[in-house]
């Protein structure tokens, strides 16, 4: 479930609490979390609504200008949900990204994570080149990344997602950059001067 960027810092203010969606079938369930870029969301209620149910105050809570506005709002002939949360608390993935003091046994298993996602991997080892190209390129955009490995945009990013989730990127408004833990696994893990012998 996808938010605009002033919804987000609504939600961040606790001045949104309520989303509506038309979907084919919920992305979210009741009883699980959403994680956004302002922190995780818990979802306490998902439910098919009918139209003339939605208040004005329905519509003021889900950030919407009027009832209205909201209604019209994505394909008219799929049922409208309505999604109840809150503000759960900080994403976990930045305190992580933000911890640059890495043990052993932390190393190890980021060594096995990566070596896992490698071998899942269509297009062979990809984990350790997409770290070194972000270290070597920061704020570059990602097509222009993407393209330097000869690789289409979309599933590039997803690969970087996945490096996000371990805590070892992070995004800027254009590209990417390593954060303090990706850092400190970098130099750590010889990723550096193994790209370096290589040239």
């Amino acid at each position: 479930m996808l938010f605009r960027q002033d919804d987000l810092r609504r939600i961040g203010e606790g001045e949104v609490t309520l989303a509506f969606r038309r979907w084919r079938r919920p992305t979210v369930k009741a009883g699980g979390t959403l994680r956004t870029q302002v922190g995780v969301l818990a979802i306490e209620s998902v439910e098919v609504v009918a139209e003339n149910e939605v208040t004005d105050a329905d519509a003021r809570r889900a950030g919407a200008e009027s009832r209205e506005a909201l209604l019209s709002e994505g394909r008219q002939e799929r049922p409208l949900y309505r999604i109840e949360f809150r503000l759960a608390g900080p994403d976990p993935r930045i305190a992580l990204r933000e911890r640059a003091d890495i043990s052993p046994g932390e190393r190890a298993e980021t060594d096995a994570r990566l070596s896992r996602l490698d071998a899942a991997s269509r297009h062979g080892p990809w984990t350790r080149k997409v770290l070194s190209l972000i270290a070597a390129r920061p704020g570059t955009r990602a097509p222009d990344l993407a393209a330097s490995l000869g690789r289409e945009t979309a599933p590039f990013k997803a690969d970087v997602r996945k490096l996000k989730e371990l805590g070892l990127t992070e995004s800027l408004q254009i590209g990417y950059r390593l954060s303090p833990r990706g850092r400190a696994y970098y130099g750590y893990s010889g990723v550096a001067r193994k790209r370096s012998r290589s040239r």
